[in-house]
């Protein structure tokens, strides 16, 4: 096994590290072990919330640091510790939604809660995807709003995602942070914020750099990370946005995209 040319192997979980069953592969598995057993370390990096990451990192036995919540929140696997957290300013949130629906009419809202119990709390409207979120249901809006926050997720009756994303930035990217994390996920965040943030800081808790590092991911909310790191990698499901600047496309996270590369660089 050849040693491998990053200290560092970030990967984001949805449509990238997890397969569409939510479940990652044997083969995926070993090639982060062989990392791994090369010195290289493995982060997580998700836009998901710790309290719907942790019992996937529990499940594959992970024990180091994850970046979660769109980069506000290192979160320590093995000591179930929140080591660092953002929240978004309600009040600013509440402005850039109110330039937001003036731009493109009501939107619908679900609300992250900070913390390792953090509920996702949903609004009236909003249509829940398949995959981790809860059913939170909320029937006053005000809810929402109630305890602090890491993110608000919006949806447009007739806008898609693209465009909603596009419509938000352009209005109230001043603000809030806009990104898309995944199909009917567009999200606001504290402004700057991003995964790059995160794990930025996680990085340098284990004394690596950016220099040292490969990513993946498959979605536009990757992109900051692909900034960031030495190497990024697209998954060949990836939104065009992030094979754009991408450093290579891979299989897809179905055909073990992150084995193919990983087993590549090891030989």
């Amino acid at each position: 096994m050849s040693p491998l040319p990053y200290k560092l192997v970030a990967t984001d979980l949805d449509g990238t590290l997890l397969r569409e069953d939510h479940t990652v592969s044997q083969r995926t598995r070993d090639a982060l072990a062989a990392a791994t057993a090369a010195g290289a370390a493995h982060i997580v990096v998700t836009g998901r919330a710790v309290p719907w990451t942790r019992h996937i990192l529990d499940a594959l036995d992970y024990r180091g640091l994850a970046v979660c919540g769109q980069g506000s929140q290192v979160y320590h696997a093995g000591e179930h510790r929140l080591l660092t957290s953002v929240t978004l300013d309600r009040q600013l949130a509440g402005l850039a939604l109110s330039k937001i629906e003036a731009e493109v009419g009501p939107v619908y809202l679900a609300a992250s809660q900070d913390g390792l119990q953090g509920d996702v709390l949903i609004g009236p409207g909003y249509r829940m995807q398949e995959g981790p979120l809860p059913n939170n249901l909320v029937q006053d809006p005000s809810e929402l709003w109630a305890a602090p926050i890491n993110k608000l997720y919006l949806q447009h009756p007739e806008l898609d995602d693209d465009a909603l994303a596009s419509a938000a930035r352009a209005v109230a990217g001043d603000l809030v942070g806009v990104t898309m994390a995944g199909p009917g996920i567009v999200e606001l965040l504290p402004l700057g914020l991003t995964k790059a943030t995160g794990l930025s800081i996680a990085a340098r808790r284990l004394g690596i750099s950016a220099a040292q590092t490969i990513a993946f991911g498959d979605m536009p909310n990757d992109i900051p990370m692909f900034g960031w790191a030495a190497h990024g990698v697209a998954m060949a499901n990836a939104h065009t946005e992030l094979k754009a600047v991408a450093d290579e496309v891979t299989a897809s996270n179905e055909e073990d995209g992150i084995a193919v590369v990983l087993e590549r660089l090891l030989g």
